[in-house]
């Protein structure tokens, strides 16, 4: 699974491990790497 949000002017990437069941991503498009990670969206 590869999708997308969007926060204010930013998008972010959402995927999801099976193995740990957590969703992850991060914020696309900057110089900057900003990632997360969480149990529900």
């Amino acid at each position: 699974m590869n999708n997308f949000m969007k926060y204010k002017e930013y998008l972010g990437s959402v995927n999801y491990n099976d193995e740990d069941e957590i969703f992850y991503g991060k914020v696309e498009y900057i110089r900057s790497l900003i990632s997360y990670e969480g149990q529900d969206v």
